[in-house]
């Protein structure tokens, strides 16, 4: 079986959802489905996905026009601002790991991004996510020497208990 990359359909959500949560990428704040709905407005050419070709049984194998069906072994979701580009949601299928698919993802989006005039791929990663932070550091990806600040304009959930990273409270009017 070979692994293909090709670019995300709006079929494919369900299964990438699937995928995300199967390898730990999604919140309960934050709404996958909304995140590639708003993707698919913004650089959709840059959202990609590995897929693996299940094999045809030799029985009764169907005729050669029918193709064969396909799992989604890998995802990243990657854009260009104009000044840096970043990578997110790059997931590979647990049972298919240490196949070169990351590696094959993260390498189709710096061509993607370095096609677009980008000069410098970005990415972030949670501090508990030491699988991810040793793949990249074999790809060459460094810490750089920065704090990043998040603030959520838009909310997708309410959680029970906010996390660290859930929607601000709106900013307080200063009175005169």
């Amino acid at each position: 079986m070979g692994v293909a990359l090709r670019a995300f359909d709006t079929a494919d959500t369900e299964e990438v959802v699937a995928l995300w949560e199967r390898c730990g990428l999604t919140r309960p704040w934050n709404d996958p489905r909304a995140d590639i709905a708003r993707k698919l407005t913004v650089q959709p050419e840059l959202f990609r996905l590995a897929v693996e070709r299940a094999p045809i049984p030799e029985a009764g194998a169907p005729s050669g026009d029918v193709a064969a069906p396909e799992a989604i072994v890998g995802s990243v979701m990657s854009g260009y601002d104009g000044h840096r580009g970043w990578m997110y949601y790059l997931a590979v299928h647990p049972g298919r790991r240490g196949a070169g698919i990351a590696r094959a993802l993260v390498a189709d989006a710096e061509a993607r991004l370095l096609a677009l005039g980008c000069p410098k791929a970005m990415l972030m990663v949670r501090r508990d996510n030491g699988d991810a932070l040793g793949l990249y550091d074999a790809l060459g990806y460094r810490t750089d020497e920065v704090h990043v600040r998040g603030r959520r304009l838009i909310a997708d959930h309410a959680p029970a208990s906010e996390p660290r990273d859930a929607p601000a409270a709106a900013p307080r009017r200063l009175e005169r």
